[in-house]
């Protein structure tokens, strides 16, 4: 930007307006900021393509330069008009504010990018340190993106549906901003909005009538309505259908489980479990176990004891194929399948066969509260050698689960029935469980199946075989 000065003695009525001509326009001296200004009382001439007051002088003062003196005729026509200058807003605004990002975290090993979900947060609210703004979606879990400061929420970089990864900036935050607010929508819309049409209406001449000789038609006939031909199915409209996109999580359970299905030669043996005893146990000690644990005692960690033994007498269970070998792991990792608004999620109870009855209680009710509310981690998901499914919480009778890949087998557990049995020689009310083992059966013969299901069903009908050892 160039400021120009002029000092001089006005004399006669010629205005220097005129000479400039009549792109020029003469104003009074009116405080400026965008250039200095030595002279006063004196005219002003102002460009309407340039910002700032330019005065009729012949010293020119370039930015960072020093002043020269140049003709004002050369000087004013080396001046190139600008139709527009660029502005810059900003939402908020504070005095001693700085301007922080908040951005995608870590999301785990195995996961390279995610769906912004949801924000939780709006332009303009308050937010506190590591305060969650909004909500990634991954495969496996959903990730709170959180304020890396407390300040205010200047505006949203990205968008709902935006695929991000780790150390994408989301939103920009305002720290430090006690007194910042955001400015009035109203004063917005009010300053974008257009000038009103001008108030001239030019008047339509009116055209002239031109009579015409009236037609008479003669009534048509209705014709029926076309009848579907009877092959025809009758489709609802498509007024009352709704199309919502799928969930990362929901497509990757469904990739995952159709990839179960087309790798795995899948096969399901069942058993019957008699719950007397496991029940009886339950009533009889779980004031005392909770009371000493903190925790109840529930029938889950009974299966996983079951399980835990039945790997162990049938360590192929446990194990995986990995192209021409078979991997035997020398651990065991339950996975218990866990059902979430969200959708299906298996944390995983690491080296269970070392924990006891109340390790493994509250291990699996940590876990389940962690996926019930979104907080679970990625690590708390991976890996995993071996999968319990409890369908018989929302009242499944029987079913066939579906192996979770690189896993081998899943146990399924349903609901507890009371149902007649023959019990020495009478016929008793029990309360029977159906138990159902889905194995790969390019690994496991059906002999090992059988074992382990059976296996199950022994130390569940009798718990005292896991003192024995027997």
């Amino acid at each position: 930007m160039l400021g120009v000065f002029r000092r001089k003695v006005v004399s006669g009525t010629a205005s220097s307006a005129s000479i400039l001509g009549k792109s020029w326009r003469a104003t009074r001296p009116a405080a400026s900021t965008m250039a200095p200004c030595f002279a006063s009382k004196e005219e002003v001439l102002v460009h309407p393509g340039i910002i700032g007051n330019i005065r009729s002088i012949h010293h020119v003062v370039h930015p960072g330069g020093a002043a020269y003196s140049k003709p004002l005729r050369e000087v004013m026509t080396s001046l190139k008009p600008y139709d527009t200058m660029p502005t810059q807003s900003r939402l908020f605004s504070s005095g001693s504010g700085d301007l922080v990002d908040a951005v995608v975290p870590f999301m785990g090993e195995s996961i390279s990018d995610g769906t912004l979900a949801a924000f939780l947060k709006k332009p303009g609210d308050r937010v506190e340190i590591d305060e969650p703004i909004a909500q990634v979606e991954t495969d496996k879990v959903t990730i709170d993106v959180a304020s890396p400061e407390a300040g205010i929420i200047q505006e949203f970089v990205a968008k709902e549906g935006d695929t991000v990864e780790p150390g994408t900036k989301v939103a920009i935050i305002l720290k430090s901003a006690e007194g910042a607010t955001a400015p009035s929508k109203k004063a917005s819309e009010e300053a974008g909005s257009p000038p009103p049409p001008s108030a001239e209406k030019v008047e339509e001449k009116p055209k002239p009538k031109v009579e015409t000789t009236p037609v008479i038609e003669k009534p048509k006939t209705a014709s029926p309505p076309p009848q579907a031909s009877a092959s025809e199915p009758q489709l609802p409209p498509k007024e009352r259908e709704r199309r919502v996109p799928m969930t990362r999580l929901r497509k990757r359970v469904a990739t995952r489980l159709k990839d179960s299905q087309n790798t795995f030669a899948l096969l399901t043996t069942f058993n019957e479990v008699d719950m007397t005893n496991l029940m009886k146990l339950r009533s009889e000690y779980k004031d005392a176990f909770l009371e000493k644990h903190g925790v109840k005692l529930g029938l889950m960690s009974g299966f996983v004891k079951a399980a835990v033994s039945g790997l162990q007498n049938q360590p192929i269970i446990n194990a995986v194929i990995d192209g021409d070998d078979i991997i035997y792991r020398d651990y065991i990792d339950i996975s218990i399948a866990v059902g979430t608004p969200k959708g299906l999620v298996v944390p995983v109870i690491r080296n269970a066969e070392k924990m006891n009855f109340a390790e493994i209680e509250k291990e699996i009710n940590t876990l389940a509260k962690k996926a019930v509310n979104g907080t679970i981690s990625i690590d708390e998901m991976a890996g995993g050698s071996f999968t319990i499914s409890n369908g018989g919480v929302y009242g499944s009778l029987l079913s066939t689960p579906i192996i979770n890949p690189p896993q081998s087998a899943i146990l399924g557990m349903h609901s507890i029935v009371s149902r007649p049995m023959v019990v020495g020689g009478s016929i008793v009310p029990r309360p029977m469980m159906y138990i159902a083992l889905t194995y790969d059966h390019r690994l496991i013969d059906g002999r090992e199946a059988v074992f382990f299901l059976r296996r199950i069903k022994d130390v569940v009908e009798d718990p005292r075989r896991l003192l024995l050892d027997i």
